[in-house]
């Protein structure tokens, strides 16, 4: 199931700096604010965002965070700007923050259900930062979700990092990401990592979190936009499918549009 990015990096590239620069001189901005996290997917769209050269801010905001992710996040910082004059960077420790939260709120005994809600805590804290300082420069909050996060599986924080202005990557698949991150010359260091959200404290990776590969996670994707079932797998293919629907269906309330409850003319 190892998925081969078939994109034109360097036309995809152009089209998506263009695309961001377009929207922000319309939106009368001056830039945007991107939260690194050490993973590739920030690392390209702090990257995309650079060469518009429009000011791009680069926020670090560790929470308990690993020092190899700290580590990759920095080396990239420092890259993106020797190589762009546009790119600054900041750094909020919330760590202090998220401490000040837990030990406010009311304990449970159900120790797994505490622990997911405090790592989408993390990533909420982290989204009303990054609009704390796209308030006070004038910026819009550019989000790091890839089309298999954003639209397959959903794995990603509502309101958390789900709260963005602007996608510019949300329609490439990971191996899309990967192959633009290598044109980009993305650092090796996050290349090579294993992709994780850093939510939880420790040295889980997304994998372990969804059960399956970005690439197998792709695969189902497009095989469920074919029209296939579960029936028409066996084996790996078969659970991976699985995975893929049932993450689909849980988390559908993340990837459509809010429901309203309309009142109609006649009750009004």
């Amino acid at each position: 199931m190892t998925k081969k990015s078939k994109i034109q990096v360097e036309k995809v590239n152009t089209h998506i700096v263009n695309w961001l620069k377009t929207y922000a001189e319309n939106a009368k901005v001056s830039g945007f604010v991107v939260g690194i996290s050490g993973g590739v997917d920030s690392a390209v769209t702090s990257t995309l965002c650079a060469q518009t050269g429009l000011k791009t801010l680069c926020v670090e905001m560790p929470i308990h965070q690993a020092p190899s992710q700290v580590s990759r996040g920095r080396e990239h910082i420092e890259q993106l700007k020797n190589r762009f004059p546009n790119v600054k960077n900041i750094e909020a420790d919330l760590t202090s923050v998220f401490e000040g939260f837990k030990s406010v709120i009311p304990s449970s005994i159900d120790e797994d259900k505490v622990n997911l809600s405090l790592a989408n805590t993390r990533a909420r804290i982290r989204m009303t930062t990054l609009y704390y300082f796209a308030g006070i420069h004038g910026l819009l909050v550019a989000g790091t979700g890839n089309k298999v996060e954003d639209f397959g599986v959903g794995f990603y924080t509502k309101y958390g990092d789900g709260g963005v202005d602007l996608s510019p990557i949300a329609d490439l698949m990971k191996s899309d990401v990967y192959a633009l991150g290598e044109y980009l010359k993305i650092p090796n260091s996050i290349l090579n990592a294993s992709p994780t959200d850093g939510l939880f404290g420790d040295d889980r990776t997304d994998e372990d979190q969804l059960g399956a590969s970005y690439d197998e996670l792709e695969w189902a994707m497009l095989e469920d936009e074919k029209g296939k079932s579960i029936a028409d797998f066996d084996g790996r293919e078969k659970i991976v499918f699985d995975i893929y629907k049932r993450l689909n269906t849980t988390n559908k309330h993340k990837m459509d549009k809010i429901p309203l409850c309309l009142i109609s003319p006649e009750i009004r």
